[in-house]
């Protein structure tokens, strides 16, 4: 338990210590924030700290922190170092500047964002990657409780009635304001997946002797790869994405942006909520290699037979805590992944509208752009029913595309720090995260054995090309941070607070209307 309890502290820590560094390093001040300045009542309205917080909690975990670690104890204990590092300099910097960037910016999304302080190539690739990760985080979150669901209905009523009923509630939650589902529901659900996670780890260490937690020390090795299967660098990087760096949070901060009241609370809610999310991450990678034995032969092959799934989850919660523990798997495996599934829709929604800057006050706007979305996520759920094989495929790809924008959107941060903050060696801050998930995503990519491109680079080729290439973008980084003179502050977008014009003088109408009359007949003359 000793390495558990390190760990655990170092994450709370971290928030206490580094999240202040974080807040200094972005420098935040006492202006007007989008939901004080200019609510419009659907997407823009301000919520209490605590609600914001457990919204934006549930937004960006869902069962991301549960299936990431529970199939990140695959790895070993050496996973408990990735959720720590990763979570504390990587993660939470990350979902901070996303969330507080956007904040000074209108609410803008990650994609907008890219285009202002990366160019306009940069944003029409970050739009295509944030619309097919978030319809692709969608359709994962309608198969996964459906076909649960069915299971547990003893097959009676079948994963695809359930996928509708998913589907019906994703459409209304999309098109409706934030405060009328979203805001009354998450914090209750936020709560659950609190106390879901605390219950399994009370259950496992009461359950010491037949659960022992491992050890780093005595166990620092690389469990997958002795078993004969993938290496942990850089594919535990890709497997535990939420809990330690997940590319989805920069499409989820930004709308909790648009309904924080003052920048000081963007420290407790945005860096806040991934601390959150990675002691959830904790808690289950622990669960799992406790009870599975992954350092055994037989556990490892048991884990590895179902990974992280509804299946593995129901396993742990049932066989630690009973019957009470079956109740909080089905409410954990079937309601998180939901509220991650339809906050993902209302922000593909609203990078579409930004796209072609259409006002979504009218709720019938709001269910035009939401339909054919919609159209693409009913035709991925269809086609994964078709075969179970189809979900690996799926997640392979949310895989990827997930790491690859939390790469663009650190560097999206760093450029912002070049351009505007008061000390261009600030960029650093977050360069150094950025640089190293550029890295694990070119690797991923080139060495993945199920994709196009792992199936005939070898392993060592890959990280010699992928290590070239990220040195090769370090060095124009640096390059660039060293020939700058100076640091260019570059204003943020200045919040437009809406403006009633004043009615018209009936002197100055009556005289404009002659000047109209004898400028028609001189033009007759």
């Amino acid at each position: 338990m000793v390495t558990f309890f390190i760990a655990l502290a170092l994450l709370i820590g971290g928030y206490f210590v580094y999240s202040r560094v974080t807040e200094r390093v972005f420098a935040t001040d006492d202006r007007k924030t989008p939901a004080i300045a200019n609510p419009d009542g659907v997407d823009i309205t301000p919520l209490p700290k605590w609600k914001a917080f457990l919204i934006e909690l549930l937004n960006i975990a869902g069962t991301g922190p549960i299936f990431g670690a529970i199939s990140g104890a695959l790895f070993g204990p050496i996973v408990f170092v990735w959720i720590v590092i990763g979570c504390i300099l990587g993660g939470a910097v990350h979902d901070y500047f996303s969330g507080m960037i956007s904040s000074r910016n209108n609410g803008n999304s990650i994609v907008k964002l890219a285009g202002k302080y990366a160019g306009k190539a940069f944003e029409h690739i970050m739009r295509l990657f944030s619309v097919v990760l978030l319809i692709l985080v969608t359709a994962v979150f309608v198969v996964s409780p459906s076909t649960l669901l069915e299971s547990l209905t003893g097959g009676n009523v079948k994963a695809w009635i359930w996928m509708i009923i998913i589907l019906v509630y994703y459409f209304i939650s999309t098109i409706v304001p934030i405060d009328k589902v979203i805001g009354k529901i998450y914090p209750l659900f936020g709560i659950i997946l609190i106390v879901m996670a605390v219950a399994v780890i009370v259950g496992i260490m009461a359950n010491s002797n037949s659960y022992p937690m491992l050890e780093l020390i005595g166990h620092l090795k690389d469990f997958s790869n002795a078993n004969g299967s993938l290496p942990w660098w850089p594919f535990m990087m890709t497997t535990v994405a939420c809990g330690a760096v997940s590319g989805f949070h920069a499409t989820q901060s930004p709308m909790i942006a648009k309904c924080i009241k003052s920048e000081k609370e963007g420290r407790q809610i945005f860096y806040g909520a991934m601390v959150a999310e990675g002691i959830i991450a904790l808690i289950w990678a622990a669960a799992a290699m406790a009870f599975f034995r992954v350092d055994t032969q037989e556990g490892w092959s048991a884990l590895s037979a179902i990974g992280g799934s509804s299946n593995s989850v129901n396993e742990i919660s049932k066989g630690v805590l009973g019957p009470i523990g079956t109740v909080l798997a089905i409410v954990g495996v079937v309601i998180c992944p939901i509220t991650s599934g339809d906050t993902a829709l209302r922000s593909c929604r609203l990078i579409v509208a930004e796209a072609f800057h259409i006002n979504q006050k009218k709720i019938r706007t709001r269910i035009i752009l939401t339909l054919p979305l919609f159209g693409l996520v009913i035709a991925i759920s269809i086609w994964n029913f078709a075969d179970a094989a189809n979900f690996n495929i799926l997640w392979r790809w949310f895989a990827w595309s997930n790491q690859a924008l939390a790469a663009a959107s650190l560097w999206v941060s760093t450029i912002y720090l070049l351009k505007h903050g008061t000390n261009k060696y600030k960029s650093l801050f977050t360069g150094i995260p950025a640089i190293f998930m550029t890295a694990v995503i070119v690797i991923y990519i080139l060495a993945e054995p199920n994709l196009a491109l792992g199936r005939f680079i070898p392993y060592y080729l890959a990280n010699i090309i992928g290590i070239s290439v990220t040195s090769a973008i370090f060095i124009f980084y640096l390059v660039m941070l060293f020939i700058r003179k100076g640091t260019v502050i570059d204003e943020e977008e200045p919040l437009v607070t809406e403006q009633v014009a004043p009615a018209p003088n009936k002197k100055e109408v009556k005289e404009s209307r002659w000047k109209r009359f004898f400028k028609r007949r001189r033009k007759k003359k």
